[in-house]
């Protein structure tokens, strides 16, 4: 059985925040506020996970009440997902996902953001398609007040 799901977050630009985005942390003068590290590619990744597998959504199962996900590392929401939809019976077939940003440029950080991620789920690089937009300096990605992702996964049922 094949399985799709849909992921979409976003989160305000602030100083005095580092920014993560696909695992790995980009040199700007802004960062990304939210309770975890608030990389939103990944988050948007998670919930597209969670959804092809009817689990519901990252903050579900990872809340943004919760001590133990204050400052949490995103890589480590990624690899928890991955090991939800695993114990459904699901596998990875493949990720489409867009980051929506007018800065910084993300194209020249995609493929690192590919293996880095590829790395926590144990899959290809290949797997993990990532591109990045503008919103042509309209809305509050254009007035880089934000950055947004989107994302869509496939899952397969493994038979056992």
């Amino acid at each position: 059985m094949t399985r799709v799901g849909f992921g979409f977050d976003v989160h305000r630009l602030v100083p005095d925040r580092e920014l993560w985005i696909g695992g790995i942390r980009l040199d700007y003068e802004l960062g990304l506020l939210g309770h975890s590290d608030a990389d939103v590619l990944i988050h948007a990744i998670c919930d597209a996970l969670l959804g092809a597998a009817n689990m519901r959504d990252i903050g579900y199962h990872f809340p943004d009440t919760s001590d133990e996900t204050l400052n949490m590392d995103s890589k480590i929401i990624l690899r928890k997902t991955i090991d939800l939809i695993a114990s459904k019976g699901y596998v990875l077939g493949n990720i489409d996902a867009t980051i929506c940003a007018e800065k910084p440029k993300m194209n020249p950080h995609i493929p690192q953001m590919q293996q880095t991620m590829a790395d926590v789920i144990g899959c290809a690089p290949d797997q993990i398609s990532i591109k990045a937009t503008t919103t042509e300096r309209l809305g509050f990605t254009g007035r880089m007040e934000g950055i947004s992702a989107y994302a869509v996964a496939l899952l397969e049922k493994v038979n056992r």
